[in-house]
C-alpha cells in the first residue's frame, strides 16, 4: 500500500461517454542524488514507485522534468554516466533537458543522450544548424485507448547563462509551446503535455496561455499541483522525496455539434519516505557508494562554526561556507579579491560547529568540477558583478555573490542594478578605475549566471591550467589557510 495524499477533480462537463480511457503518469523532477536524502528519496525507492503504479495495469507513463545528469558528487567523476544507467533501470520513459544536463557542455550531453534508454525531449534547444539537440526527439504521441495524447519537452531559456551550453540555443519557452502544441493537435492529439524543465515565472505563462493541457514542471525544487478546469501542472519537489502520480481520465461525448474529448485529472502524492527500495537498483547505488568511500571519506577537520548550505542561505546572504569557499579561492591564486555563485553550493544542509568535516563533504557541496581561474578586471567590472549578483534575489537566484577581499552593502527594495552600496576592497574603497586580480570559479569566468562582465577579461591563470575549486577549499582546511567564519563581509540594508 502506497502512503499517499489524494486530490481529485471532477469531470469538466457532463455527457454521454462514447468512449473513456485512462493514462497514468508517475512524474518526478530534479533527481541528481542516486541515493536520496536519509530515508526519502533517490532512485531505488522511485523505482519500486514506477513498479507499483505498473503493477496496477494500464497505460504508465514515468516522467522526469530533467537535472538529473548534474550536480551530484558523483558527476564531478563520470560527468553524469552514472545517472543515465540508473534511469534506465528504473524505467524511466521520457526526461526533459534541464539547464543541469548542459553542465559538462554540449558534447558530454549528446554522449549521455546517446546511452539513454528513455526518450529526450527538448523543443526550444537548438544546433547551430536550428535544428534540435542531437539525439533528442521532437516529440512523443502515446496511444491511450481510442485517444491520443502529445507529449513535448522544454527547457529553460535561462539556461544560457546558468549552465555551458557552448554553442546550443534556446527558444523561448511559451512561444515554442504555442506552435509545438498546435502542430501536435494537428497531428491528431486529443491531450498534449509539456515535460519542462521551466522556472516558476516561465511555468506561469505557460499556464496562462493555455497551449498545452499539462504541465509537468521541475527546477524550482517544489511541490505544486494547480489545476483551474483548463490547465493541469504538477511539480514534484526533487530527489524523488515526493512523487507524483497524476491520473488522466480521457473520454470522447456526444455533444451539441457532434463528438468532443473531455479529460479529468487526479492527483497522487506519494512520500517515498514509505517507500522500500528496489533491491537491484539499491545494489547499483551501493555499488557506486563503495567506489566514492573509498576516494572521499576521509576527515580533514572539524568546522568551529555552523555551516548552513541550505539554498535559501547561500542564495540570499553571507555564509560561513560561502566565506570559506572564496577565502581559499583567494589564498590558493594569490588574488585580491574573490567571488563565486551560491547557486554552485549545493550541499542544501546544515553542520553543527564541531562537526568533522569529510572530503565528500566539500564535494558534495561544490559538486560541479569548477575551477578556479584568475582574472584581470577592473573596479567598475566588480561593481557590475556584485550588482549582477544580487540583482535576483527575491527569485532565490543562484547568481548571489559570496566574496573574499570585499565587503558590500545591498539593498533588496531598491531597482536591480542600484542595489549595491559600500563597496570596500582590502578596507579601502573600490576604485572603478583600477584593475584587480580576481578569482572566480570559470563558469562565472566565461559569463555564466549572469556574469558577463567576466567573459572576454585577461587571463593569469586560463581554464586548462586551473585547479579544481573543491581541491582547493580541501587543501585550506586541512592547513588552516581558509577557516569557515562569518565576519559581516556582506551586509542587507533594510
Amino acid at each position: 500500500m502506497r502512503l499517499a495524499a489524494l486530490i481529485t477533480a471532477a469531470a469538466l462537463t457532463a455527457g454521454s461517454a462514447l468512449a473513456q480511457d485512462r493514462l497514468t503518469i508517475v512524474h518526478v523532477n530534479d533527481l541528481d542524488r542516486m541515493e536520496g536524502y536519509g530515508d526519502t528519496g533517490g532512485v531505488a525507492r522511485l523505482a519500486t514507485v514506477i513498479a507499483d503504479v505498473r503493477a496496477d495495469g494500464g497505460t504508465v507513463l514515468a516522467t522526469s522534468a530533467g537535472d538529473s545528469i548534474s550536480p551530484s558528487l558523483l558527476s564531478s567523476f563520470d560527468e553524469g554516466a552514472h545517472m543515465i544507467a540508473l534511469l534506465n533501470m528504473v524505467g524511466l520513459d521520457a526526461m526533459a533537458l534541464g539547464n543541469h544536463e548542459f553542465d559538462f557542455g554540449p558534447d558530454v550531453l549528446r554522449t549521455r543522450i546517446s546511452e539513454a534508454n528513455f526518450t529526450m525531449l527538448s523543443n526550444n534547444a537548438f544546433e547551430p544548424d536550428g535544428t534540435l539537440v542531437d539525439g533528442v526527439t521532437e516529440n512523443m504521441m502515446v496511444s491511450v485507448g481510442d485517444h491520443m495524447v502529445g507529449i513535448f519537452g522544454l527547457t529553460t531559456d535561462g539556461t544560457a547563462v546558468k549552465s555551458s551550453p557552448g554553442d546550443v540555443t534556446f527558444g523561448d519557452p511559451v512561444d515554442v509551446a504555442a506552435s509545438t502544441a498546435a502542430a501536435l493537435r494537428d497531428a491528431g492529439a486529443d491531450v498534449v503535455i509539456a515535460l519542462a524543465h521551466t522556472d516558476r515565472p516561465e511555468d506561469n505563462q505557460l499556464v496562462d496561455a493555455g497551449d498545452v493541457d499539462i504541465l509537468l514542471s521541475g527546477d524550482d525544487h517544489d511541490l505544486v499541483i494547480r489545476y483551474d478546469g483548463n490547465v493541469a501542472m504538477v511539480e514534484s519537489g526533487s530527489q524523488a522525496s515526493l512523487v507524483t502520480v497524476v491520473t488522466l481520465d480521457i473520454e470522447t461525448v456526444e455533444g451539441r455539434r457532434g463528438p468532443r474529448v473531455e479529460w479529468s485529472p487526479a492527483f497522487e502524492v506519494i512520500n517515498t519516505a514509505g517507500v522500500e527500495p528496489d533491491a537491484a537498483v539499491a545494489a547499483e547505488v551501493a555499488k557506486y557508494e563503495a567506489f566514492l568511500s573509498a576516494e572521499l571519506d576521509i576527515e580533514i577537520g572539524a568546522t568551529p562554526v555552523l555551516l548552513d548550505t541550505r539554498r535559501t542561505t547561500v542564495r540570499a546572504g553571507e555564509s560561513a561556507f560561502g566565506n570559506l569557499t572564496v577565502d581559499a579561492m583567494r589564498a590558493e591564486t594569490g588574488a585580491d579579491v574573490a567571488i563565486t555563485n551560491g547557486g554552485g553550493i549545493r550541499g542544501d544542509t546544515t553542520y553543527e560547529p564541531g562537526t568533522m568535516i569529510t572530503r565528500r563533504d566539500v564535494l558534495t557541496e561544490l559538486p560541479f568540477g569548477n575551477k578556479t581561474v584568475l582574472l584581470e578586471v577592473t573596479g567598475a567590472d566588480i561593481l557590475a558583478a556584485l550588482e549582477n549578483g544580487v540583482s535576483a534575489i527575491e527569485d532565490g537566484g543562484g547568481r548571489f555573490p559570496h566574496v573574499s577581499g570585499i565587503t558590500f552593502s545591498f539593498n533588496p527594495a531598491l531597482a536591480a542594478g542600484e542595489r549595491v552600496s559600500e563597496v570596500m576592497v582590502a578596507g579601502a574603497p573600490l576604485d572603478e578605475s583600477a584593475t584587480y586580480l580576481l578569482a572566480t570559479n570559470d563558469f562565472m569566468g566565461n559569463g555564466g549566471d549572469g556574469y558577463a562582465v567576466f567573459a572576454g577579461k585577461p587571463s593569469i591563470i586560463e581554464e586548462n591550467a586551473a585547479e579544481l575549486m573543491a581541491a582547493q577549499v580541501i587543501r585550506a582546511f586541512e592547513t588552516g589557510a581558509a577557516v569557515p567564519m562569518l565576519d559581516g563581509r556582506v551586509t542587507e540594508i533594510r
